[in-house]
């Protein structure tokens, strides 16, 4: 008898303890369900500004306003539009409210985004357009900075000479419009040549790879200026190796990219043996802000929350001349707020990108840019 109430004792504590577990595990469950599942969904990331804009995201998930709301996964599809149409679907169907995207094209992935927002997934895309209407889009105006650099670039080799362009990663809407922006300029001037066009991918090392079989039959003395979606640094650095003056760098149109920002502050401020110094580069420099993923992060959980969020977003082109450029000391919001244009080498690599800053995301600054955590 004894050994049969022993056993019904035994069966109802195991019970007890299942039970108990499985409360624990729903209420776990109660606690994750209390956050919205926010995929960040990348593709080409073979680049320093994706990279960046990638840690503002995840520095922006992790903020006080919003680490108790976002439960944030990232998954990069690549070159693929195919992959990433599959991992869209997968998003979905893992219980996504929200999914931010960085569009490899902006047509392919409409089917997916439509079915994402029948669902009622909140999308929005980030520097890349996408062109499904039920999606949200948060980006400079591209057009615009090819517009206004192609111009730059015009005007300071007095409409005439040969030109050489770098573009970005082909099939996405950024490159198209930059591009095609670009070329509508220098095609008003007859005495402009565009003498060799390359691939740059964004990418510093892409960009001297393409400017290495550039100039293999175009060498620097027939070559007048420069339009580059990223690479001016690479461009000054390679004219520096090859024995060219300072002050006879040719000019360039391009990117915000730090190293690019540091060449262009007045000769002496940053000093330094090789070309990550300054040397008063004339240049344009635009930036495609790598905030612009965190901010639309931000927005989308605004909507979630039952506040609005445009169709389209249109942020301010940051665009620096050599005259305005400034140099960082610390990196603090204080001198971001106050314009400073390009941080100190030891701080940061020449390939990063220096347009950090926006009054709508202020939550995330330096620290985050280069860590991926909140400031």
């Amino acid at each position: 008898m004894n050994a049969l109430t022993n056993t019904i004792r035994r069966g109802a504590r195991l019970a007890l303890g299942a039970a108990l577990l499985m409360t624990l595990a729903v209420s776990g469950q109660a606690s994750a369900a209390g956050k919205y599942k926010v995929f960040l969904s990348m593709s080409y990331v073979g680049n320093d500004w994706q990279t960046e804009a990638a840690n503002m995201v995840k520095a922006m998930a992790a903020t006080p306003g919003l680490k108790d709301k976002v439960d944030l996964e990232v998954q990069v599809a690549g070159t693929d539009a195919q992959k990433q149409i599959q991992q869209i679907n997968s998003m979905v169907q893992a219980g996504a409210k929200a999914i931010v995207i960085y569009p490899i094209s902006p047509t392919a992935l409409n089917r997916a985004i439509k079915n994402a927002c029948s669902k009622g997934v909140v999308v929005a895309a980030y520097d890349g357009e996408v062109t499904e209407p039920c999606a949200h889009n948060v980006t400079i105006d591209q057009k615009q900075a090819g517009t206004v650099t192609a111009e730059w670039l015009a005007k300071t080799i007095n409409g005439k000479g040969n030109i050489v362009l770098i573009n970005g990663v082909p099939g996405t809407s950024v490159d198209r419009a930059r591009t095609d922006a670009a070329k509508a300029v220098f095609a008003k001037y007859p005495g402009i040549k565009i003498v060799a066009e390359g691939t740059g991918m964004w990418s510093q090392a892409t960009a001297k790879t393409e400017l290495s079989k550039i100039l293999a039959t175009n060498s620097w003395d027939k070559i007048d200026g420069l339009w580059m979606q990223v690479g001016c640094f690479t461009a000054a650095s390679m004219q520096l190796d090859a024995g060219i003056a300072d002050d006879k760098i040719k000019p360039c149109a391009g990117e915000s990219s730090n190293g690019h920002r540091v060449q262009m502050l007045p000769p002496g401020t940053v000093k330094g043996e090789g070309a990550y110094r300054s040397i008063g580069y004339r240049s344009i420099s635009y930036g495609s802000p790598p905030y612009s993923g965190a901010l639309a992060l931000k927005m989308a959980v605004d909507k979630l929350d039952g506040k609005d969020f445009p169709a389209h977003v249109t942020l301010k082109l940051p665009l620096v001349e050599t005259s305005q450029s400034k140099l960082c000391t610390t990196g603090s919001m204080d001198e971001l707020k106050g314009g400073c244009t390009a941080f100190m080498p030891d701080k940061v690599p020449p390939g990063w990108f220096a347009d950090i800053y926006s009054q709508e995301t202020t939550e995330v600054g330096f620290n985050a840019a280069l860590t991926g955590k909140p400031d």
